[in-house]
C-alpha cells in the first residue's frame, strides 16, 4: 500500500480562496511541513502533492491548490492550473474561513456537482470565527494547533468514508493473500443450525469462492473429521480456518507451524479495520464490575436458544472477566447515538453490512473514545487463544499486544 502508485491513490484535492489556510491544513493533516505556508496572498505558486497512508481508507495523494481569487501578477495561470485538478479529483476538500461561503466557494461546488465529485466542506480557523447558526462545516480546525491533528483526521476520515468512491472502500482478499495459487485452505465449517437446510452460511461460501478467485484450493471438513483429513495431506495446507464456536479444538488439533485463524477475523479484516478490532479486544482485560458492552448483531434472524450473540458471547465475557457486565443488543443497522456510556462495542461479523457501514461505526466508537471489537477476536480472547489466531496478521497482533494491561 505505501508504494501504490498514484494513479491508483484516492486523489483529494484542496481548493478555497487565498489564505483560507489550505497549505496548514494539508501540513495537519500530514503531520508535516508539505507547503509553505505565508500570511502572504498567493504563497502556493504551483500545485503541491502529498502522498501517505490514510487509514483504513488505504493510499491516498492529497493535492494543495493555489486560491481560486488570487489576484496577484502570475494569479491568472495558476488558477489556470487550479482548474486541471478538476479534472483528477476524488473528493474536494472545501477550505473555507470560518463558516464563510461566498461566490467562490460555490463556484467550487457547482463544477464538482458537474463532474460528480463530493464535496466536504472544511471549516479552517475555527479560533477566529466560533461556529455560526448556519455552520455547514462537519470538519473545523484550526489548523495551526498541532496537538488537534488526531481529532481533525477522525472528523476528515469519518466524512471521507461516507462520500469517496466505492472502489476506494474495496475490501481486501478474505484468504487469497493468505493462501498461494495452487495451496490448499482447509475450512473446519460446523453445521450451523441457523443457516437454511442444504446450505452453508455466507462467510464460508465467501471464503471457498475467494480461494477459487485466487487459484487455490478449499478443502471442507466438519470439526470431527478435521484432524483425520489433515493426516491424509501429503503436505500442510497453506491455513486452517475454523469457526470461532470451535476454535479451541481447531488450535490443540493443528500444530503450531501451521497458519491459523477464524471466518469471523477474516470478516473483520474484509469488512472492517483488523488492527482497530484488535486494539478493542485487548480492551476486553480492562472490564470491571458494572461496566456496560454493546453486542451488535447484523443479522435479524430467529434467535435460538444458545444463539452466540445474545447468549454465548454475554456468558464468555462473564466467565472470562469474572465480573457482572450490563449487556446491550443492538440488531440489524440499529445502532445507538450516545456511544460513550459503553465501556465495549463488540460487531459481530458484518456479513449483512458493507464495508462502508462497518468502517463508520469504527469511526463513530473512535469519536465516542469507545473500543470495538468483533466477535471472532472476542470469542478467541475470551478462549486465551487470540495471539495464535492473529499470527497470520502481524499489523494486528501488534495492536493487540500494545494495548495489553
Amino acid at each position: 500500500m505505501k508504494t501504490a502508485p498514484k494513479s491508483l491513490r484516492l486523489h483529494i484535492a484542496l481548493f478555497g480562496r487565498t489564505n483560507t489556510g489550505k497549505s496548514s491544513f494539508l501540513n495537519l493533516i500530514a503531520g508535516q511541513d508539505v507547503s509553505i505556508v505565508s500570511e502572504q496572498p498567493g504563497t502556493t505558486t504551483d500545485v503541491v502533492e502529498k502522498t501517505m497512508e490514510l487509514l483504513p481508507i488505504g493510499p491516498v495523494v492529497f493535492i494543495d491548490t493555489a486560491g481560486l481569487d488570487d489576484s496577484t501578477v502570475l494569479g491568472e495561470k495558476r488558477i489556470e492550473k487550479t482548474e486541471k485538478v478538476f479534472d483528477r479529483a476524488d473528493v474536494i476538500l472545501l477550505i473555507c474561513e470560518g463558516d464563510t461561503f461566498g461566490k467562490f466557494e460555490k463556484a467550487v461546488e457547482v463544477r464538482a456537482a458537474e463532474k460528480n465529485v463530493p464535496v466536504i466542506r472544511v471549516a479552517n480557523k475555527v479560533d477566529l470565527h466560533p461556529a455560526g447558526a448556519t455552520c455547514m462545516s462537519p470538519v473545523r480546525c484550526n489548523s495551526l494547533d498541532v496537538l488537534s491533528r488526531e481529532n481533525v483526521l477522525r472528523q476528515l476520515k469519518s466524512e471521507l468514508i461516507k462520500v469517496c468512491p466505492e472502489e476506494f472502500i474495496q475490501p481486501p482478499p478474505l484468504v487469497g493473500d493468505l493462501v498461494k495459487p495452487g495451496g490448499i485452505a482447509v475450512l473446519i465449517v460446523p453445521i450451523d443450525l441457523q443457516a437454511p437446510k442444504g446450505r452453508l452460511i455466507l462467510p464460508q461460501v465467501s471464503t471457498i469462492r475467494d480461494a477459487l478467485d485466487n487459484d487455490a484450493a478449499a478443502l471442507v471438513v466438519k470439526e470431527r473429521e478435521y484432524t483425520h483429513i489433515l493426516n491424509q495431506l501429503k503436505t500442510p495446507p497453506d491455513l486452517v480456518v475454523c469457526d470461532s464456536q470451535v476454535v479451541l479444538k481447531m488450535i490443540g488439533d493443528t500444530p503450531k507451524e501451521i497458519p491459523c485463524t477464524t471466518f469471523s477475523i477474516l470478516f473483520a479484516r474484509l469488512k472492517g479495520d483488523l488492527s482497530n478490532f484488535a486494539a478493542g479486544a485487548a480492551m476486553i482485560d480492562r472490564l470491571k464490575d458494572g461496566d456496560k458492552v454493546l453486542i451488535a448483531e447484523s443479522c435479524s434472524h430467529h434467535a435460538t436458544e444458545d444463539d452466540i450473540g445474545r447468549v454465548k458471547i454475554p456468558r464468555w465475557l462473564r466467565q472470562y472477566c469474572g465480573c457482572e457486565l450490563q449487556i446491550d443488543i443492538y440488531v440489524g443497522r440499529d445502532f445507538p447515538e450516545n456511544l460513550s456510556e459503553y465501556s465495549l462495542v463488540v460487531q459481530c461479523g458484518g456479513c449483512m453490512h458493507n464495508r462502508r457501514e462497518i468502517l463508520s461505526r469504527i469511526e463513530k466508537c473512535e469519536a465516542a473514545g469507545v473500543p470495538i471489537t468483533n466477535y471472532g477476536l472476542c470469542i478467541s480472547q475470551t478462549q486465551g487463544v487470540l495471539k495464535r489466531v492473529l499470527a497470520p496478521f502481524p499489523a494486528a497482533l501488534d495492536a493487540f499486544e500494545r494495548n495489553l494491561k
